[in-house]
C-alpha cells in the first residue's frame, strides 16, 4: 500500500512568543516530526554540517533558487540570505515524514500560497503584558525596539484568521501537548484518507 503522505507543519506567531523554544522541545520530544534544513549564503560555523544544519550556498546559488521557484519562503537578514528549500520539504514529506517549519508571520503566509495543504499553527501568549515582558527578560533590546515589536505582535495577531490552528505557548510542557494533539488529529482527516479507503473498497 502507497505510504501516506507526511505533513507540512508551520509554527509561527509574534516575535517574543517562544517560537523557537516550543519547536526545539517538541524536536526533543517526538523525534517522528523533522526540521525543516533552511538555505542560508552566509559561511558555516564551527561544527556546522552542510545539509544537516543548513544547506549552505553562494549568493549566486541562492539567486538561482530565487529566481527558479525553488524556495517556499526566503529573506534577508544582516547581510545574508536565509530561505526554505522547496526540494528538500518535498522530498520529506513523499518519504511519509512529517516536517516542521518554525517562521515568522509572513512568511507563513507566503509559504500558505504555495502550500495550502500544510498545517498552519499559530502560537499566541497568554497575554500582551506576558509577552513584552519575555522580550525584556532577554535584555537586549531597548525599551523603543521592545515598543516596535510589539506594535507589530498586534499586528500579526491580526492575522490569526489565516491560519487553521491557534496554540497558546503559557507553558511550553502544555503547547507541545497541543500541538502533538493536532497532528494526531490532521493525520486522521477524512481528507487525506478518503481516496486510500476508496481504493480498498474497490478492490474487495
Amino acid at each position: 500500500m502507497k505510504k501516506e503522505r507526511g505533513l507540512l507543519i508551520v509554527l509561527s506567531g509574534p516575535s517574543g512568543v517562544g517560537k523557537g523554544t516550543v519547536c526545539g522541545a517538541l524536536r526533543q520530544e517526538d523525534t517522528d516530526i523533522h526540521y525543516s534544513v533552511s538555505a542560508t549564503t552566509r559561511s558555516p560555523r564551527e561544527g556546522e554540517v552542510h545539509g544537516v544544519n543548513y544547506f549552505f550556498k553562494s549568493r549566486e546559488e541562492f539567486d538561482h533558487m530565487i529566481k527558479n521557484n525553488q524556495l517556499l519562503e526566503w529573506a534577508e537578514y544582516v547581510g545574508n540570505y536565509y530561505g526554505t528549500p522547496v526540494d528538500y520539504v518535498e522530498k520529506t514529506l513523499s518519504e511519509g515524514k512529517d516536517i516542521i517549519l518554525e517562521i515568522e508571520v509572513q512568511g507563513a503566509l507566503k509559504v500558505r500560497e504555495i502550500f495550502p495543504e500544510g498545517v498552519f499553527i499559530f502560537l499566541m501568549p497568554p497575554s500582551l503584558a506576558v509577552l513584552r515582558e519575555r522580550i525584556q527578560n532577554r535584555g537586549t533590546e531597548t525599551e523603543e525596539l521592545i515598543n516596535n515589536r510589539m506594535t507589530v505582535a498586534k499586528e500579526e495577531i491580526e492575522m490569526m484568521d489565516k491560519y487553521d490552528y491557534v496554540v497558546e505557548n503559557d507553558e511550553v510542557p502544555l503547547a507541545i501537548e497541543r500541538i502533538k494533539a493536532i497532528v494526531k488529529a490532521e493525520h486522521c482527516r477524512k481528507d487525506r484518507l478518503i481516496d486510500k479507503y476508496r481504493k480498498l473498497v474497490e478492490v474487495e
